[in-house]
């Protein structure tokens, strides 16, 4: 079950996306051309994950039932 949070940036509320950085295209080149920096970038961006804001894409989402979640939602009137 995913837990629902709130961004401190925009004020969304709901779940967060999972975003990995660079680009499968870019992957797909470096694996066709070059295989050494195919399997650096592929690891790269394998670690790169990380939560966002599907809104605005700040990773600065906090969990709604956390005290600092509970006073962002007052502040913000949701």
């Amino acid at each position: 079950m995913a837990k629902n949070e709130i961004c401190s940036n925009c004020g969304y509320m709901g779940q967060a996306k999972k975003v990995t950085k660079g680009s499968i295209l870019i992957e797909i080149v470096l694996w066709l051309f070059f295989l050494i920096p195919g399997l650096i970038y592929s690891i790269w961006r394998l670690t790169s994950k990380h939560l966002a804001c599907p809104k605005c894409g700040a990773q600065n989402l906090v969990p709604l039932d956390s005290p600092r979640g509970k006073k962002l939602q007052q502040e913000l009137g949701s």
